[in-house]
C-alpha cells in the first residue's frame, strides 16, 4: 500500500494528460463505430454482443445440444419469414422508359441488386418451364434473366429472336428494358401479344398430353397474362383510360396462380381514381377489402380516400373542436386512423414532409418502400379531392395514440413486424433515407461511450492547460478512493492473527 502511494504521488501531470487523452481517443473510436453500426443495422454492436453471445455463454445455454439450436433457430426463422415477405409492386416502372431516363439525369441508380436479383427469379419462375430443354431460343432467356449487365440482357434477347421469332419472352425483355418511351415499350408488347397468343393456343390443345405440355401451357399462360397486364399499364400511361380500364377488368376475371402475384386489382383501382370514377372504385374494394384477404396500402389508403372525400370540402378542425365530429367525419377520421395503423409512413410522403423518389420493382408490406410505391402514383388523387389531405393532416398521428405500443399489439392488425426497416434497407436505394417506425432511441451504450468520450476530452484539456492543480486534483481524487481499502484492510488485518498474512505469502 505505501509503494503505491509512493508511485502515485510521484506521477507527473504529462503523464495524467496522456491518460485522460488515451481514454478519449479509445472511448471516441468506440463511439464512431457504435453509432455507424446503429445506423447501418439499427442496434448497438456492444448490446449485441453481450445478449448474443456473452449472456448465453455465461448462463451456459450454449451447452445445449446443436440439434436444438438448429430446431429453434429454424423455426424462428419461419416465424419471420411471413412478417417481412416481399411483394411484387402491381405498379412498378419500366426499365428503359422510366428508370433508365432517371439514371441518365441524376446518374443515381434506382435500382438495388437485391431488387432486380428478385426480379430475375420472377422472371424465371414465370416465363420458363421444364419444357424449354432443348430450345435454344428458350435456354438463352433463362440465362439471360439472371445476367446483371443489361446490354447482357438485350443482347441475348436479339439472339433468342433470331433463334425463332416466337420466342414471346425475349419480346417482354426488350420492351422492359430496350424502349426508351412507353410507346415503344408499347409497340414491342403489341407484338409480343401476338406471339403469346399463338403460343397459347397451341399449347392449350396439348396440354393434357403429359406433365410436361402442362408445364408448357402454364407458362405460356402466364407470358400472356404478363404481356397484357404491361399493355394495360402502357394505355394508362399514354393516357388511354378506359382501354386500360377495360384490359383491367379483363384480367381480374383470370385465375391463374400468376394472378395473386401481380394484384391487378391495384392497378383497376388507381386508373380508376384517375377516371375519377369513384362509385366503381367502391365496387372494387367491396370485393378486395375482404377480413379474409390480405390487406394493402392502396386498399386501406383507397378506403380512406373515399370515405374523407364525403366530408373533406367542409371540414373545419377549430369547428370539429368545438362542436365534435358528426357521423359521416367520425368514420372518415377512422378510416385514416386504420390506413395509418396498417402503414404509418405513407403520411409524410402524401404530405409532402419526405421527398419521393421512384417506386422498387418489390415492396414490403407495411414499409417504406410500399409506402413509396403507394405514394409516388396515389398522391395526385388525394390533391384531386378537396381538402382530403388537410382532413389526413389533422387526424393521422392521433393513431400513434392508441398504439403507445406498436411492436407488442396492434388496434386493428397484427402488431407492427420488427424486420421492415432492414428489408427496406436492402430494396430501396442508398441515396434515399429509410423511413423508419417506430423510431429507436439510442441505445445505451451509445451514450455512455458519447458522455465517457467528452469527460475523458475535457480532463484532457484541462489538465494540459492546467497541470499543476489537476494533478493535486488527481491526488486527491486518488486519496479518496484508496480511503475505503485501507478502511478494509486495516479492519481484516485487526481480525486476523499477526502471522496468517506471512503464512499464506510463503504458501
Amino acid at each position: 500500500m505505501w509503494d503505491s502511494t509512493m508511485f502515485l504521488s510521484t506521477l507527473t501531470p504529462k503523464f495524467y494528460v496522456a491518460l485522460t487523452g488515451t481514454s478519449s481517443l479509445i472511448s471516441g473510436l468506440i463511439l464512431i463505430f457504435e453509432w455507424w453500426y446503429f445506423r447501418k443495422y439499427g442496434t448497438s454492436f456492444i448490446e449485441q454482443i453481450s445478449l448474443n453471445h456473452i449472456s448465453p455463454w455465461i448462463s451456459g445455454v450454449e451447452n445445449t445440444d446443436n440439434g436444438n439450436s438448429n430446431n429453434s433457430s429454424s423455426s424462428s426463422s419461419q416465424n419471420n419469414v411471413p412478417e417481412c415477405k416481399v411483394w411484387r409492386n402491381p405498379l412498378n416502372l419500366y426499365r428503359g422508359a422510366e428508370y433508365q431516363r432517371f439514371y441518365w439525369a441524376t446518374n443515381k441508380e434506382p435500382l438495388t441488386y437485391y431488387d432486380m436479383n428478385l426480379s430475375a427469379q420472377d422472371h424465371q419462375t414465370f416465363f420458363t418451364c421444364e419444357a424449354d430443354g432443348g430450345k435454344a431460343e428458350y435456354e438463352i432467356m433463362q440465362t439471360a434473366w439472371r445476367e446483371r449487365n443489361p446490354m447482357v440482357r438485350i443482347k441475348a434477347a436479339h439472339s433468342a429472336l433470331e433463334k425463332s421469332p416466337e420466342c414471346a419472352p425475349a419480346y417482354i425483355l426488350l420492351a422492359e428494358e430496350e424502349a426508351t418511351t412507353i410507346t415503344e415499350a408499347e409497340k414491342i408488347l403489341k407484338q409480343a401479344l401476338k406471339v403469346a397468343e399463338t403460343n397459347y393456343r397451341k399449347s392449350q390443345t396439348m396440354q393434357h398430353q403429359g406433365s410436361l405440355m402442362e408445364a408448357q401451357h402454364r407458362r405460356d399462360t402466364n407470358v400472356l397474362i404478363y404481356i397484357k397486364r404491361r399493355l394495360a399499364m402502357c394505355a394508362r400511361r399514354l393516357g388511354k383510360l378506359k382501354e386500360a380500364v377495360k384490359m383491367f377488368r379483363d384480367l381480374t376475371k383470370e385465375v391463374p396462380p400468376i394472378m395473386n402475384v401481380l394484384n391487378i386489382h391495384e392497378n383497376l383501382i388507381e386508373a380508376l381514381l384517375e377516371m375519377q370514377a369513384y362509385a366503381d372504385v367502391q365496387a372494387v374494394l367491396a370485393k378486395y377489402d375482404d377480413i379474409s384477404l390480405p390487406k394493402s396500402a392502396t386498399i386501406c389508403y383507397t378506403a380512406a380516400l373515399l370515405k374523407a372525400r364525403i366530408v373533406a370540402d367542409k371540414f373545419s378542425p377549430d369547428v370539429a373542436s368545438k362542436r365534435g365530429l358528426n357521423t359521416a367525419e367520425m368514420a372518415a377520421v377512422e378510416a385514416i386512423h386504420r390506413a395509418v395503423e396498417f402503414n404509418p409512413h405513407v403520411p409524410k410522403y402524401l404530405l409532402e414532409m419526405k421527398p419521393l423518389i421512384l417506386p422498387p420493382e418489390h415492396v414490403l408490406k407495411r414499409g417504406d418502400s410500399e409506402a413509396i410505391a403507394y405514394t409516388f402514383f396515389h398522391l395526385a388523387h388525394w390533391k384531386a379531392v378537396d381538402g382530403a389531405l388537410n382532413l389526413l393532416h389533422c387526424t393521422w398521428e392521433g393513431t400513434f395514440r392508441m398504439l403507445p405500443y406498436p411492436l407488442e399489439r396492434g388496434h386493428l392488425f397484427y402488431p407492427y413486424p420488427t424486420c421492415t426497416e432492414c428489408a427496406d434497407r436492402e430494396l430501396l436505394p442508398s441515396f434515399h433515407e429509410v423511413s423508419v417506425y417506430p423510431k429507436k432511441e439510442l441505445p445505451f451504450f451509445i451514450i455512455f461511450t458519447a458522455g465517457l468520450c467528452s469527460f475523458t476530452a475535457l480532463l484532457t484539456l484541462l489538465t494540459h492547460q492546467y497541470p499543476e492543480p489537476m494533478g493535486v486534483v488527481a491526488k486527491a481524487v486518488l486519496s479518496w478512493l484508496s480511503t475505503p481499502v485501507y478502511f478494509i484492510y486495516e479492519k481484516v488485518e485487526n481480525m486476523l492473527p499477526a502471522n496468517l498474512l506471512q503464512q499464506l505469502s510463503r504458501i
